[in-house]
């Protein structure tokens, strides 16, 4: 029987979509296949006012032989493929942009291993895309294709898909500033129902989260001072805009993170409180009954001699010594806890 091989989500050749621009009014994306864009890669001389875009699963062992055989994309962009996790950057090399972008998965659950890394490839008319894992915000960038979103360039297309991952963003930190806002909503009610390993998982995923969404700003830098001459003037405005608004994000997870770490502080301190009061009420029983254990010890022993015995109110002046012992040792207790306050 013929096993039917793994598609990953995408075709034999490992890719998921491709998109043709400048030929339909408007600039909307047109679908083609991967016999359709070689076919346009072998004459886009032809095509000056298009450019394409297509985009690869990495899963699927076929996309990289695909590109190497198609495609003459810079060195730096196949070795970006293999490198570690690294924050997310966009530099130029061959006059080619080579953005490496990490992004959230498309069902994030505020796990640490729910991020993952989308590599590009962007020049004038052509834009690589690759992943091994869905991401929200490519999946929010080809929806936005598919129903019929104008694209001027290849560069917007970048500059669209950073915008998508803000947005991303932005809702994820609204979730967690909700949760927050929760957390300290319980804490000025006095209900301390929440434990500070949950408030540091969340902060952790928050702080791997800024570190590797934000761009790397050496390289953003000198991309902004001096782009690629085919990138237009109004990209390069949008991308520099695009950057600043992503910026403003990573500063609210920068406040959230702040605050997180102010409330675990709150919390800490609360419990602390708590285990002392118990630690105070434990220190007061044992002190109460220090005097009558004490002599209860002693008018126990089996031994002639024991004081009072033979009086008819011995009983009495027992119980007055303990009592006054007793209140001795409460009084001494309670001042020290006051003098400690």
């Amino acid at each position: 029987m013929q096993q039917t091989p793994f598609s990953y989500g995408s075709d034999a050749s490992g890719l998921v979509c491709g998109y043709v621009f400048g030929r339909a009014q408007e600039g909307v994306g047109v679908p083609l296949n991967a016999d359709e864009a070689c076919a346009w890669l072998e004459h886009r001389d032809l095509h000056p006012s298009e450019f394409i875009w297509l985009h690869y699963n990495l899963a699927n062992t076929a996309s990289e032989k695909w590109l190497n055989e198609h495609l003459s994309l810079p060195e730096e962009f196949y070795e970006s493929l293999h490198e570690g996790p690294r924050s997310t950057r966009i530099e130029v090399a061959d006059n080619t942009l080579i953005a490496v972008v990490n992004d959230v998965l498309h069902d994030f659950s505020f796990d640490p291993s729910d991020i993952s890394t989308l590599w590009l490839s962007v020049d004038k008319q052509v834009v690589i895309s690759a992943r091994r894992k869905p991401l929200r915000a490519i999946d929010s960038l080809r929806n936005a294709v598919r129903n019929g979103e104008p694209i001027r360039s290849s560069v917007e297309l970048l500059i669209h898909l950073l915008r998508d991952q803000a947005d991303a963003l932005i809702k994820i930190v609204r979730h967690a500033i909700a949760t927050v806002d929760g957390i300290e909503d319980n804490l000025l009610a006095g209900k301390l129902n929440t434990k500070r390993a949950s408030l540091g998982e969340l902060r952790r995923v928050l702080v791997r989260l800024r570190r590797l969404l934000a761009p790397e700003p050496a390289a953003l830098f000198r991309l902004l001072q001096r782009p690629p001459r085919w990138v237009a003037e109004i990209d390069a405005q949008e991308l520099r805009q695009s950057t600043e608004e992503f910026s403003m994000v990573l500063a609210d997870m920068a406040s959230l993170q702040e605050r997180i770490k102010l409330i675990q502080e709150e919390i800490a301190a609360l419990v602390n409180e708590g285990n002392n009061h118990s630690l105070f009420v434990l220190t007061i029983v044992t002190v109460l009954a220090l005097p009558i254990n004490i002599i209860a010890g002693l008018l126990g022993m089996n031994v002639g001699g024991i004081p009072l015995a033979d009086a008819p109110h011995g009983f009495l002046v027992v119980v007055l010594i303990v009592a006054s012992f007793t209140a001795i040792a409460g009084w001494l207790a309670f001042r020290r806890q006051r003098d400690l306050r």
